[in-house]
């Protein structure tokens, strides 16, 4: 699959998406906070992927739900992992604190969707203003419905007045509304969200997503994503290598398992299953200029690939815009959850 040349924006979650964070009770917590950037883990892959988004030349986006007090050692452990980022947006918990806005310390559509909506309405870098966006989250909370209604609403496919009762429905403060409302109508729609990527953590099935359309894909391991983000044109060939490669050598991948996470994404119907060929080029050009660790496992995945993409069924098309405002009054998982 070629690199397409447009300029594109990847969005990250950190916690439970990028990072292996545990925060469901209070001594969560406190660990998390206390944490130094070496004790922070990542999950597996999800490192190897974003340096091969990097690049290929996307941009790259933060934005966590993580408190702003964490920022120093977030960044601290994202350079540890060799990672560059364009922005990196955190929560403002402290203010919200100051103004006894108790309900926003958790919530992630009042905080989201307004910081998603205003980033395109003034981009820092002129040249991102026409960007397409691939979208990384998890399935903890809400980033399934917040990252496919920003697309929908980027799109003019939820007017304005729509978004309103959403807002209202989904709890936000009510001059967070007004502003994202009016935000919302300055927008000239653009398709703009190509691609929402929702790391399964905590094992939800991926069944669950399929209201939001095939835009939305749920994955189990970052060498799921790596195989979407490549047929979708944003990288080469190597980079789906290359976290297959660390799935390997730190993660205790072997060859089968690496077949069975692409055979999952085509039983799923995820993927068309192009671009093996390309794939495979990379690997025999790989090896053939340097000794890689994990040849065998790799070999193995390759040697698989065309067979499994013989299976690719035809894939969904678009669905009609999910109905947000009923989805909304169950769209924190954790809170339903708890």
């Amino acid at each position: 699959m070629p690199v397409r040349p447009e300029r594109h924006i990847a969005r990250w979650d950190l916690d439970k998406t990028y990072l292996r964070t545990e925060f469901d009770t209070m001594r969560d917590l406190v660990k998390t906070a206390l944490e130094r950037a070496d004790e922070k883990r990542t999950n597996p892959g999800a490192a190897s992927l974003l340096r091969e988004m990097r690049r290929a030349n996307i941009a790259v986006h933060i934005l966590s739900g993580s408190p702003e007090q964490m920022r120093r050692r977030l960044e601290d452990k994202l350079r540890l992992d060799g990672i560059a980022w364009d922005s990196f947006t955190l929560k403002p918990n402290l203010r919200n604190m100051f103004k006894l806005r108790f309900r926003a310390l958790k919530d992630q559509l009042g905080y989201k969707l307004p910081a998603l909506i205003t980033s395109r309405l003034g981009p820092r870098d002129p040249s991102l203003a026409d960007a397409t966006e691939t979208l990384f989250g998890d399935d903890a909370e809400a980033d399934a419905f917040v990252y496919s209604l920003y697309g929908d609403v980027m799109a003019g496919n939820v007017s304005a007045d729509e978004l309103a009762v959403v807002c209202v429905k989904g709890r936000m403060y009510e001059d967070v509304a007004e502003e994202l409302v009016a935000s919302v109508r300055r927008i000239t729609p653009s398709s703009v969200v190509d691609r929402v990527l929702i790391h399964l953590e905590g094992q939800t099935p991926p069944e669950d997503f399929r209201v939001y359309g095939p835009r939305v894909v749920p994955f189990y391991n970052y060498l799921q994503a790596a195989f979407i983000v490549f047929e979708d044109g944003r990288m080469p060939a190597e980079g789906v290598l290359r976290v297959a490669l660390e799935l390997c050598t730190e993660h205790r991948f072997d060859g089968p398992r690496l077949v069975r996470s692409y055979a999952d994404l085509i039983r799923r119907g995820h993927l068309r299953g192009t671009g093996t060929d390309e794939i495979t080029a990379a690997f025999e050009e790989w090896v053939s200029r340097e000794r890689v660790f994990a040849e065998a496992d790799l070999k193995a995945l390759v040697k698989e690939l065309p067979k499994e993409a013989a299976r690719a069924k035809e894939q969904e098309p678009r669905a009609a815009t999910p109905d947000y405002t009923h989805l909304v009054l169950a769209h924190n998982r954790r809170r339903k959850k708890h």
